[in-house]
């Protein structure tokens, strides 16, 4: 047993600690940028062709993709069976078979990322400066941080937002271009020819050899001003004459600030699969070198630290794991009244606990929100194999044997009751090992903890706790006993003679009491109908995700104005320390009418207030700013969401044909608007923003000698923040960005000033052979599988639960009678809802099941199991009814709670039967006789493991710590449950019993006399 101990001492401190088992989908996402490209050239040029090849990709399980302005992400989510390193190998592939579809002048490549875009960094770090213009902190910040961290183990993705890196600007006068016969594409070729980096070879000498080098790059603006882009009667012109050069950044739509100063913001995100603590230890080890690197003038601030809030709901589930101990060690001191005999329990338990550490460092598990709920509950568990054991054994002790001979018979008399108990409570668990997609996986490290707890605890049950029983109790006259042990005795005697009492009248009336039986079945069955139903706990974490939304055809400079103006409300909020926002197309985000703020809140311990309800206090302070609206979610550990959406629940709706697609889903949001369940509906369907069209007149244009391709050329040449040449460093490389000078991008009347060259070497305007005219667009065109999808995203109203929302919403989509061409559904979080509300009555089906198939084994009976079961729906009323009560919904933690509570409840019954067979089959009493001396005898043992069961659901149903929102339907379900079932069961099971012994008896070969038997049996 020492060796248990330290075995299981040692694994503990090399356990990992993360909030949740590491169960994500393996996910992959594919960004792309192209500047300048409408959404639908992206999606049509870009992400058709790379979706093309994804599809083909083996074990992919979903694929979605948003196109909007210069930008296509596409994520891939495969099955969680697949190796994400391997699917990695298949990304590359179809990437490499797509190239030749892609756009000839794609800047750069698609890149892929091992990392679900959904996922909230895990790390969140600020640059800022006092004295340094942002793009050189965004140059220190992409050359000394974020190409170091992305090289740390389990480190996903880091994304810089804020937009400012480093870039030679030329801002071109177009009516001076003109003016001199040229156009924008001169002005391009020439500065593609101006500045290159090339291989120029070497020199070899009879006996020295000498490098070629030359001055052929252009570092630095003022370098580019003295290029002569072309010669006009006999006189260089210089682009100096047309165009201002600058140093400035290389997309001037993004922009990040930390609160409300401007400054550059790193996102770390982990790759799915990692332990979150891991790779954010890795993160900040690694941070005081490279900050070292940085000049002094920039200052890195950490604003989202996501281990912060996991540490601590660790620690408070480690607190309520000793409080539990503490409270089950009171409860046996009270029924024992002995502190040898309490310390007897008092080892049994934290041994057991310890001694599953080591089993949980070779399985690879961690000490996770889950696995240390498994240990807590397990302490009601483990203790009643030690409480079984020494209650039977100092009955023998008090009937006069020495404690080595009653160590001895109790041992023997009680080793298959706990054999018993063992084998039925693991056989509750086994149903969990097979639940299917994440929410197995999840809960999968949970089951094996706690059966491997219950397993310890019973060999320590059969082997320590005899021979501690047989040196430490002994037998004490009552004049020898404290009078707190008086005392303890006279109340555990009262109880029973109570029992004994109450229990004669139950006896008396069994009719009446089978009715109850019935009842309570009847009750759990409208209970579970009726109760609201949830998937997982709403859990604090102290981050805030917001999403803020302007009218479609906002400019940048407006939306920033409206960005720090949403800022600046949050920060007045007096549970808000800080927060980070960025706009701007990046990648993360996709539009330029929306924006990010992730809000860091103070800890747990320091306000009054949970995430939810800083979210609904904010909410009117921020309707107040105009032309702007935040979307609000808590940040949570569990993530299934494959796409980022403005509200925490999606639906979205799917179809072949876009135009229908797009005249339903407004119908359809507008209609979950309306519905009372929900809140905040949102969508992703952006089809109002402005766009310029011209309409070219083909004739004029082919007179003229002005192709299509060159229009185009000549456009994107100057609104299209184009990169037409590249500067390269050591450490890191630059582009030189070409477009035409801001005061010809105000409005669309400055495609008038644009020229274009003709066939007579001339240039002409654009109005000569086209027409403009305004029209919507799309800001964004979303896939789900390769066809257009619009999706809905919604918050739950207060006092909704998601089960009722789902009703409604399916009840809302029947009721507009959408085309059978669109295909709706549920995604992410209200997907696996929808699972696994129609897998919770088949998952606590199969644990009765694979309870009365073990225990048919054990006892070699077909009757007995189904007296053992009966106890089970007093349970389910009991934990339902209390989750009702204390306004928690029905969700699948509260379902893990019911299935151990089928465990805890059939100890109960086992106890009294095993000693009613033992009666009828040794001394040859009758069942009546046999049943009615088993109650009043395990009494006492089974009081004390429901209270020690009890008590171990306590801390988690009264808990209010970091991520005690994860633990709390646990505890209030066994809590529940445990109150309701010990009060029925101890007069249910023994008239269950009987009427099942009459029913054998009636319906067996040798039970004529026994069908006389009388209906009631008699009380002496």
């Amino acid at each position: 047993m020492l060796g248990v101990l330290l075995a299981g001492a040692v694994a503990y401190l090399q356990l990992p600690v993360s909030a949740l088992p590491q169960v994500d989908y393996p996910t992959i996402q594919v960004l792309t940028f192209y500047p300048g490209a409408s959404p639908d050239v992206m999606a049509s040029s870009v992400t058709t062709p790379l979706e093309r090849q994804f599809g083909e990709v083996p074990g992919l399980a979903q694929m979605t993709s948003t196109s909007s302005f210069g930008a296509s992400l596409i994520t891939l989510q495969f099955d969680l069976k697949e190796d994400i390193d391997v699917a990695e190998q298949e990304v590359q592939a179809s990437i490499n078979a797509a190239t030749t579809y892609l756009p000839k002048d794609l800047p750069n490549p698609p890149t892929y990322s091992k990392v679900n875009p959904a996922d909230t960094p895990i790390l969140t770090l600020a640059l800022t400066s006092q004295t340094l213009p942002l793009q050189k902190v965004e140059d220190y910040a992409d050359t000394n941080l974020a190409q170091k961290i992305s090289q740390l183990s389990g480190v996903g993705l880091v994304t810089i937002s804020g937009g400012q890196k480093p870039a030679v600007r030329v801002l071109a006068n177009p009516l001076e271009l003109a003016s001199y016969g040229m156009s924008l594409e001169d002005l391009r070729v020439a500065l593609g020819n101006a500045n290159v980096d090339q291989a120029k070879g070497n020199l070899q000498g009879p006996r020295q050899s000498y490098t070629i080098e030359d001055n052929d790059q252009l570092l630095a603006s003022a370098n580019y001003l003295p290029i002569v882009v072309a010669y006009r009667n006999g006189n260089p012109v210089r682009l100096s004459d047309v165009a201002e050069v600058v140093d400035g950044a290389e997309n001037t739509t993004q922009a990040a600030w930390m609160n409300t100063e401007p400054a550059v913001i790193l996102n770390i995100q982990r790759q799915p699969g990692t332990n979150i603590i891991g790779v954010a230890d890795r993160v900040k080890a690694l941070l005081p070198q490279l900050q070292a690197s940085l000049p002094s003038s920039v200052r890195v601030t950490t604003l989202t630290d996501r281990t912060t809030t996991i540490r601590a709901s660790v620690k408070d589930v480690q607190f309520e794991l000793m409080l539990t101990i503490a409270l089950v060690v009171m409860v046996m001191f009270l029924f024992l009244r002995s502190a040898s005999a309490t310390i007897i329990p008092s080892v049994a338990v934290p041994l057991s606990i310890v001694g599953t550490f080591g089993v949980m460092y070779l399985a690879g598990f961690s000490l996770d929100n889950l696995s240390l709920m498994a240990l807590t509950i397990s302490t009601g568990f483990v203790v009643d194999d030690a409480i079984v054991m020494i209650e039977n054994i100092a009955r023998f002790i008090e009937g006069g044997d020495s404690p080595l001979q009653a160590a001895l018979k109790g041992s023997e008399q009680i080793g298959f009751t706990i054999v018993s108990l063992t084998v039925s409570l693991i056989a509750v668990l086994i149903p969990l090992l097979f639940m299917g997609d994440i929410i197995g996986r999840l809960f999968r490290e949970f089951a094996i903890t706690l059966g491997v707890t219950i397993l310890v605890s019973a060999f320590v049950s059969l082997t320590l706790t005899p021979m501690m029983c047989s040196k430490l109790l002994k037998h004490e006259e009552s004049w020898q006993q404290s009078r707190f042990s008086q005392a303890s005795e006279r109340f555990v005697n009262r109880m029973n003679q109570f029992y004994d009492k109450t229990l004669r009248v139950v006896l008396r009336h069994q009719t009446a009491t089978l009715l109850v039986t019935v009842g309570t079945l009847v009750a759990t069955i409208l209970l579970y109908y009726y109760v609201p139903k949830g998937f997982f706990p709403v859990q604090d974490t102290g981050v805030i995700l917001g999403i803020s939304d302007a009218a479609q055809d906002v400019s940048f400079d407006a939306m920033a104005r409206r960005q720090q103006a949403l800022a600046a409300v949050i920060l007045k909020d007096p549970d808000v320390v800080s927060l980070s926002s960025f706009i701007g197309v990046d990648g993360t985000n996709m539009t330029p009418n929306s924006g990010r703020i992730q809000i860091n809140l103070k800890p747990r311990d320091q306000r009054n207030d949970t995430a939810s309800d800083v979210i609904r206090r904010l909410e009117p302070q921020l309707a107040k700013v105009q032309g702007a609206t935040l979307y609000m979610q808590p940040v949570q550990d569990l993530s299934i969401e494959d796409r980022v959406s403005r509200t925490q629940y999606q639906y979205s709706i799917e179809d072949a044909d876009a135009t229908e697609l797009s005249q339903w889903a407004p119908r359809l949001a507008a209609k979950l608007a309306a519905l009372p369940q929900l809140r905040d509906v949102a969508t992703d369907q952006l089809d109002d923003g402005r766009a310029e069209v011209l309409t070219i007149d083909r004739d004029t244009a082919a007179r003229l000698g002005v192709l299509p391709a060159t229009i185009d050329s000549i456009l994107y040449d100057a609104f299209g923040q184009r990169q037409v040449s590249t500067i390269f460093t050591q450490l890191n490389q630059y582009h030189v960005v070409l477009e035409v000078d801001p005061r010809f991008q105000q409005n669309p009347d400055a495609l008038k000033d644009i020229y274009v060259p003709s066939s007579a070497g001339t240039e002409v305007p654009l109005s000569t052979f086209a027409h403009f005219e305004q029209q919507t667009e799309s800001l964004a065109v979303n896939h789900q599988g390769q066809f257009p999808v619009v999706t809905l995203s919604f918050n739950l109203a207060p006092n909704a639960s998601l089960g009722q929302a789902v009703t409604a919403i399916n009840t809302a989509a029947r009721a507009i009678h959408l085309p059978e061409s669109i295909h709706p559904g549920f995604q992410g979080m209200a997907q696996a809802f929808q699972s696994s509300l129609a897998n919770e009555p088949l998952l606590v089906l199969a644990a009765v099941i694979t309870v009365y198939i073990v225990l048919g084994v054990l006892y070699e009976s077909y009757i007995h199991p189904l007296t053992i079961l009966s106890t089970l729906p007093s349970a389910g009323a009991g934990a339902i009814l209390a989750l009702w009560v204390c306004g928690e919904d029905f969700s699948v933690i509260a379902l893990i709670g019911i299935i151990l509570l089928i465990g805890i409840v059939q100890k109960n019954a086992i106890m009294m039967i095993d000693f009613a067979l033992e009666a009828e089959r040794k001394e040859g009493k009758k069942p009546f006789d046999a049943i009615y001396q088993a109650c009043l005898l395990r009494f006492r043992p089974i009081m004390m493991t429901t209270m020690a069961a009890m008590l171990g659901g306590v801390p988690l149903a009264f808990g209010t710590g970091t991520g005690s929102e994860l633990r709390r339907p646990l505890g209030i379900s066994i809590v529940g449950g445990l109150l309701v079932s010990q009060v029925l069961t101890l007069y249910t099971t023994p008239v269950v019993y009987l009427w099942f012994d009459r029913l054998a008896r009636r319906f067996s070969h040798a039970g004529v006399a026994a069908a006389t038997e009388p209906a009631v049996d008699p009380i002496d």
